[in-house]
């Protein structure tokens, strides 16, 4: 969590500033779950939480990821590594978490 990280920063002596992962073990490695994560961590920022620098989105293209095969022509867009979001789903998220911004700059 948030507090979590940010106590650990504090007791080493430093100024929390997190850069959230969406992705890997905050969406249980379901490339679909960091829109999930995106909206909770949005919320955190409209209210306010000035610990969350920044975010660390999967996205690609096209959505999912494939297999790198010999003789397999691959999609272009679209990860052979980590499973990402498809950029028709990452702008709404980029949208949302800018406006969080927005509204924590009015406070």
């Amino acid at each position: 969590s948030v507090n979590i990280a940010a106590e650990e920063m504090e007791k080493a002596g430093l100024t929390p500033r997190l850069m959230i992962d969406f992705s890997h073990a905050n969406s249980r490695k379901q490339h679909e779950k960091q829109l999930e994560v995106g909206r909770d961590v949005a919320g955190q920022i409209a209210r306010g939480d000035r610990r969350i620098i920044g975010a660390m989105i999967e996205s690609h293209l096209v959505g999912g990821r494939q297999d790198l095969a010999p003789g397999k022509p691959l999609t272009y867009g679209q990860s052979i590594t980590d499973a990402c979001l498809a950029w028709e789903d990452s702008v709404p998220l980029l949208e949302q978490l800018a406006e969080a911004v927005r509204e924590r700059r009015r406070h």
